[in-house]
């Protein structure tokens, strides 16, 4: 084999090392996200029905609340992976201190805000009277939690634009470990009811954010970073997320807008929709592992002024989308006998999911893009046209989404219609990532 056959090998195969060491340990932190609600389910669903129902109406909005402030994790991230290319480890560091800083201010906004408006946040879910409740105390609760919960989001950050992903897992698995004890000990043991649950998430939230802050602060201490607070500093990681937070509301827009389209179809279709929901949100983890690998390595190439390693890392990771929504696709067709069961066992409701399961099958070649392409913006710093490029989906989408119903559309016309979103999707970011214009080195952007 020639030398010059040889080397686009060898390159992809560093690249696929890359990824794959990013890429694993980041979808087991973000399974274990989740799994954090699913505990506190479990727990809190021996209490009886209203304690459940409270649970779920407090959890919606906490969780809502986790993805709006994302951007302290993908900001961060771009952020200080372009310090690390450049070889600026005390700026890096400094840049992910200022996100922290940030997310604390943030998490203190948010507690004296929703504390006093709980009742009203809980009323507005429509929750009923012997639930409405628990919910507002579970609610209470883990407000507090919330600065903690946005340390973790821009700490992950931090670790991530240092090319740090396994860390951020062991940290989570321990949480969920920690949670879980707490709830069962709380709840059963000291006999605190939900209240138990509320503050054995509390508690394991912050004990991730202190395990988090220790690591972030022996690395200041290393590399002689400044640990204070600084204004110029925030203010810049407040900016770098404005467009991010614009493209998360957005894309939450979608999909609030989706299910209420799937609540006018009627119950056997909402049904339908949120196990197809709950299937898609699990691929999209597994996508998004990928993403975040982009974010990491992307910043790195660019901040190490390397638009060649940039444009061939994009190259390869778009492959790897390809090839996983591919897989992904495979697998929801060949399981769907074996995963349909154990959400419903309504002849109605399987009958409305199967055709638009196949949809989701078809269209998950066109996420797995997506999710690359948007990890290596963000990686880029380009939020801005990813926030234009979100708000031109939701345009086009909501039209066409409400509709649906009007025309005599079913669920599975709505799930062409969430494959026209992701499609959109595709073509703005293409359009972007071809246009050269995202590459822009140096260690700022």
């Amino acid at each position: 084999m020639t030398q010059a056959s040889a080397t686009p090998k060898n390159g992809r195969r560093r690249h696929d090392r890359e990824i794959i060491a990013l890429a694993v340990p980041a979808f087991g932190a973000l399974v274990a996200e989740p799994l954090f609600v699913m505990v506190d389910s479990a727990v809190v669903g021996h209490l009886g029905t209203p304690q459940l129902a409270g649970l779920g109406i407090a959890a919606a909005l906490l969780m809502t609340a986790v993805s709006i402030f994302v951007f302290l994790a993908y900001a961060t991230t771009a952020a200080v992976a372009r310090r690390v290319g450049a070889g600026d480890l005390p700026a890096a560091i400094r840049q992910g201190m200022d996100g922290i800083w940030l997310a604390l201010l943030l998490g203190a906004a948010v507690v004296a805000l929703a504390i006093p408006t709980a009742p009203w946040l809980v009323d507005i879910f429509g929750a009923s009277d012997t639930a409405a409740p628990y919910a507002i105390t579970y609610l209470r609760i883990s407000i507090l939690g919330i600065p903690a919960m946005l340390v973790v989001l821009a700490a992950t950050g931090v670790l991530r634009g240092l090319q740090d992903t396994r860390t951020p897992l062991y940290v989570a698995i321990g949480g969920f470990t920690a949670n879980a004890v707490l709830n069962v000990t709380l709840v059963y043991g000291a006999g605190l009811g939900i209240a138990g649950s509320a503050w054995g998430t509390v508690i394991a939230q912050a004990g991730m954010a202190a395990v988090y802050l220790v690591v972030v602060i022996r690395g200041a201490r290393k590399h002689g970073a400044s640990l204070r607070p600084d204004a110029a500093g925030i203010r810049a990681s407040a900016r770098a997320g404005v467009p991010l937070l614009i493209r998360t509301l957005s894309l939450r827009a979608v999909l609030m807008i989706a299910t209420a389209v799937a609540a006018r179809l009627g119950d056997v279709d909402i049904a339908a929709h949120q196990i197809i929901l709950s299937l898609w949100s699990l691929t999209a983890f597994a996508l998004d592992a990928i993403a975040i690998a982009g974010q990491a390595i992307i910043g790195r190439y660019l901040g190490a002024d390397d638009e060649k390693g940039a444009r061939e890392a994009c190259r390869r990771m778009v492959e790897w989308g390809i090839g996983c929504g591919i897989v992904l696709g495979v697998l929801i067709v060949l399981a769907r006998p074996l995963f349909i069961p154990l959400f419903t066992s309504d002849p109605s409701v399987k009958d409305a999911l199967l055709p638009a399961l196949l949809v989701v099958a078809v269209s998950q070649p066109i996420a797995g893009v997506v999710f690359v392409l948007d990890g290596v913006l963000m990686g880029a710093g380009d939020g801005r046209y990813l926030a234009w490029a979100m708000l031109v989906t939701l345009a086009v989408f909501a039209p066409v989404a409400l509709l649906v119903p009007t025309l005599g559309g079913g669920l599975t016309a709505l799930w062409w219609a969430m494959t026209l979103m992701m499609t959109v999707r595709l073509i703005t970011l293409w359009l972007r990532t071809r246009s050269g214009r995202w590459i822009v080195t140096g260690a700022t952007r």
